[in-house]
């Protein structure tokens, strides 16, 4: 689902970028003084949207959450460590590429105007049955979004006897509870005025930790690197730059 709608994005940045002829946009990202939603850029404000993209990328990179499982399914020889190491160097490389390019052109498309959600830029754009399936791929994507805890207070059922066609489970406090749970989360999201910066936050605060800080320090305790290095030292503050400036981007929001 996540290829689908990337590659839908990706498609629309280059038809709109063949549209106008031109790429919009610097290399070193917005202008100080375009003027947003959340009011004029100034160079603080490009500072903490640095921030808040890094927490934003560590976000895209959060199947770390399930890498161990998947690595207790691999069967061997050869090692199970192997064949992760391989699967995972190709993956990285080509959702690198992949986001990359998604979003380059996204930008050369929309340029210092770029929407925090891609795709709601081109919400009048032509051909509308592919902005359709990208929407729909997002919204299948997001289902897993909710997840499903296996507990005896709230999945048991009850037994309902039907003449002639056997025995059926109901468990109505699930199907309330679950219900009531989905509608509210949906409407507080719908209710959000930004999205970045709860995806950056997240990101600093959930996945790279799980991403990039586990791995690394389970690689100095190998190694037996002391804390202080160089090394140690970087991680710790992309992980604490990435979480004040989504907060300070949430924050910016707020006021408008």
């Amino acid at each position: 689902m996540s290829f689908t709608y990337s590659t839908a994005g990706h498609g629309l940045g280059i038809g709109k970028v063949a549209e106008h002829g031109r790429f919009d946009g610097i290399l070193s990202g917005i202008s100080i003084g375009t003027r947003t939603r959340a009011g004029t850029v100034t160079g603080m404000h490009k500072i903490w949207r640095i921030l808040q993209a890094l927490g934003a990328i560590a976000f895209a990179y959060s199947y770390s959450v399930i890498l161990i499982e998947i690595q207790d399914t691999v069967k061997s020889p050869p090692a199970e460590y192997k064949t992760m190491k391989r699967a995972t160097l190709f993956s990285i490389i080509v959702t690198t590429v992949f986001y990359l390019l998604c979003g380059s052109f996204g930008y050369a498309a929309f340029g210092d105007l770029s929407p925090g959600i891609l795709l709601t830029g081109f919400r009048f754009y032509n051909p509308y049955w592919l902005l359709d399936i990208a929407n729909l791929a997002v919204v299948v994507h997001l289902i897993g979004a909710y997840q499903c805890p296996k507990s005896d207070f709230v999945m048991s059922e009850h037994e309902i006897p039907i003449p002639f066609a056997g025995t059926y489970r109901l468990n109505l406090f699930c199907l309330v509870w679950r219900t009531i749970f989905v509608a509210i989360t949906t409407l507080i999201a719908m209710l959000m005025p930004f999205f970045n910066d709860v995806v950056g936050f997240l990101g600093a605060i959930g996945f790279w930790p799980l991403t990039v800080y586990f791995p690394i320090e389970m690689y100095i305790s190998q190694k037996n690197i002391g804390r202080g290095t160089s090394r140690w030292l970087a991680l710790k503050m992309i992980s604490v730059a990435a979480a004040v400036g989504s907060v300070a981007g949430g924050f910016l929001d707020l006021q408008t």
